[in-house]
């Protein structure tokens, strides 16, 4: 066995609520460069005369995290990651704490088993209901990893992620913290679905045909496979999301604009702008992140059974 050993007591709704937004907030310490690194290779050619003007170019990822750390230093990797931790916090907790609860909402009584459909519904339920609360925290995210700054004289839009959450609500309304929420929504209810339900089916089979048990590798397998089926079906939305979310008022008229305008402009392969690194940060995103939620969970319920204890 590796790890800690599976709870008697099945995980409570707020264990699982509390542990997947820290799982999901350690996993962002280790794979933000690599969305950072994503975000860069979206919006590249979106504006070609700004881009032109600062003679950035980007090619692949490590191409990408190497120009970043030569022109704008290491930190530069890590823009927008309060914000990402803010999101992570808000936005996992729901769509991935409380996956388990939906579906057992959904499942129709006295069936032992959830089917694909349930499944499914589940995972587009709570992906829509955890943009709905963190999408502020998304916008800033991204505007903050999409910002260039070529040094001292660069100037600095927002001082700092809540100053990022006034000026926005100031420049642009309250409407401009929750840009690109139809876009959001719809790629966290394809994410969500890919990885939850992915992540949820291996994982059972892989116990059912008792090919792995309840531990690590049975855990790194199926976490591996939701983070691939996750990058190849969300990738086309996440770039108009990105996009859509970093652009500055009157650029697009809402995302299908946007997405129309990335068609005509650059062709369908902008789709897959970034597939890369999507791929190496939801790959390892997931890996991180499942692995620990699983542990989360296990340590949690041991503290929650020690303190019920009358001994």
């Amino acid at each position: 066995m590796v790890g800690l050993k599976p709870s008697e007591v099945p995980p409570t709704t707020a264990v699982k609520f509390l542990g997947a937004g820290t799982a999901a907030c350690f996993a962002d310490l280790f794979t933000f460069p690599l969305d950072t690194a994503k975000v860069r290779l979206q919006i590249q050619g979106e504006n070609q005369a700004a881009q032109a003007a600062r003679n950035v170019r980007y090619h692949g990822v490590l191409g990408t995290i190497l120009t970043m750390v030569r022109m704008e230093g290491l930190r530069s990797l890590y823009n927008g990651l309060v914000a990402g931790l803010h999101r992570q916090m808000s936005f996992a907790s729901i769509r991935i704490g409380l996956y388990d609860s939906v579906k057992q909402f959904y499942t129709p009584k006295g069936s032992d088993h959830s089917s694909v459909t349930t499944r499914i519904l589940a995972g587009c339920t709570t992906g829509a209901m955890a943009v709905t609360c963190a999408q502020p925290t998304d916008v800033v995210k991204v505007r903050f990893q999409a910002s260039i700054h070529l040094g001292p004289g660069c100037d600095r839009k927002y001082s700092g992620t809540m100053d990022a959450y006034r000026t926005i609500a100031k420049e642009e309304g309250v409407r401009g913290l929750w840009k690109g929420t139809l876009p959001n929504v719809t790629r966290n209810a394809i994410v969500n679905c890919a990885e939850m339900v992915t992540y949820d089916i291996i994982k059972e089979k892989l116990l059912d045909y008792h090919l792995l048990t309840d531990n690590f590798p049975c855990h790194f397998v199926s976490a591996f496979g939701a983070g691939f089926c996750a990058t190849v079906v969300a990738s086309p939305v996440d770039v108009v999301k990105t996009r859509y979310m970093n652009s500055p008022p009157g650029w697009y008229h809402n995302p299908l604009d946007c997405m129309l305008k990335m068609v005509a402009q650059e062709g369908p392969t902008a789709f897959y702008k970034g597939f890369t690194p999507s791929f190496l940060r939801l790959g390892s995103w997931n890996v991180i992140m499942f692995v620990s939620y699983e542990q989360l969970k296990r340590a949690l319920m041991k503290v929650q059974i020690l303190r019920e204890s009358p001994f």
